[in-house]
């Protein structure tokens, strides 16, 4: 039977309380610059590409459509350009990064590991291979889109059900349970690949390595909604991921359902995660550095992570994919760009200040 505890030892424990705590003026100054830093890089990646478009045409442009200006007043390369091609691009690898981190920063603090990433539970692995069937099966009738996240969530929840003991779920077999259907779903990536034609084995390679190629307005309008719902949602838990990231038992003591916030955090993760990857492929050490880095920046508080990852994940896909799409006369794929740049950054952050710990 759980220890009592008196009502003033709840309410002192740590993460409980359930707003933010405004007189620590570090961390919400460097969530401002954060967000500064952000909207700041947005800006150059509007200016950067292979065809160059004056600061004051840039601003026109995007002047006129935010008030509903003459659109026709615009030149039609102008507005293909940036209104049609650049921004929504930008916008779409912002909400990718920012789901991603998000993601990340959860598994992290529910298995209380910084080197777990959204992947871990098979979304990816699942994800691809719906999107290899749709691929290679075209005659199914589904869009790669829909088959990868059918797949992606469908991975996560094998694992769920699979790692469940007796009304439990365990961390340590949660993240066995994920390991083995990952490792299923991608023998059957492979078997597609040995299956397919060149024309459809290209694709899925493609596809594996993640961009923002296809990106347009209808992917903002589908995501935005579902990346803002699940960030709110989070940041309204963040106290119950800071009670969770302290263990099962103490989480109980404390008066949370373990369990019960674990199903609810996993599955909004793991949507934020399936909807990410569906739409633009796998992309690599996003929701592994991210998080990781913002609890360097700010400590194990996720009031304050969950934030930080998600404007941190969004500033470093937007510089990866335009790096991606600037570098050479050809693209890229992001996911090439986000592994070069993350792994030595990643080694760079376990090296010097390794030693920040959940608290």
């Amino acid at each position: 039977m759980a220890e009592s505890i008196s009502t003033e030892d709840f309410h002192s424990a740590p993460g409980y309380k359930r707003i933010y705590d405004f007189s620590d003026l570090r961390k919400i100054g460097i969530l401002v610059a954060l967000g500064t830093g952000l909207i700041a890089m947005a800006g150059v990646a509007v200016m950067m590409g292979n065809y160059n478009i004056a600061i004051t045409d840039i601003i026109y442009t995007i002047i006129t459509h935010l008030t509903f200006g003459d659109i026709s007043a615009i030149p039609k390369l102008h507005n293909m350009v940036i209104w049609e091609l650049r921004i929504p691009r930008i916008l779409l690898a912002f909400l990718i990064g920012g789901s991603l981190a998000i993601a990340g920063a959860v598994f992290q603090s529910v298995f209380r590991n910084p080197l777990v990433e959204p992947y871990i539970l098979g979304a990816s692995s699942g994800a691809a291979f719906g999107a290899a069937l749709a691929i290679v099966f075209p005659i199914i009738g589904v869009s790669i889109q829909i088959s990868a996240f059918f797949f992606g969530a469908l991975a996560v929840t094998f694992a769920y059900l699979l790692a469940r003991v007796r009304g439990e779920t365990p961390i340590v077999t949660l993240v066995l349970a994920g390991v083995i259907i990952g490792s299923v779903f991608t023998a059957l990536v492979s078997l597609l690949k040995y299956l397919s034609d060149d024309t459809a084995l290209r694709e899925i390679v493609f596809w594996l390595m993640g961009g923002f190629y296809y990106a347009t307005w209808d992917d903002i309008i589908l995501l935005a909604p579902i990346t803002g719902a699940g960030l709110l949602i989070l940041l309204a838990m963040g106290w119950k991921l800071n009670i969770l990231s302290m263990g099962d038992e103490e989480a109980r003591a404390l008066g949370v359902n373990p369990e019960r916030s674990k199903f609810i955090v996993i599955a909004i993760a793991t949507a934020l995660t399936a909807f990410s990857v569906s739409l633009v492929g796998i992309i690599a050490w996003v929701g592994l550095m991210m998080p990781h880095a913002s609890r360097i920046l700010l400590g194990p508080d996720n009031r304050y992570v969950i934030p930080a990852s998600f404007m941190m994940g969004g500033m470093y896909v937007i510089v990866s994919d335009t790096l991606a799409r600037t570098l050479i006369s050809s693209e890229i794929p992001v996911g090439i760009i986000t592994s070069v740049l993350g792994a030595p950054y990643l080694c760079y952050l376990l090296r010097s200040k390794g030693k920040v710990m959940f608290g």
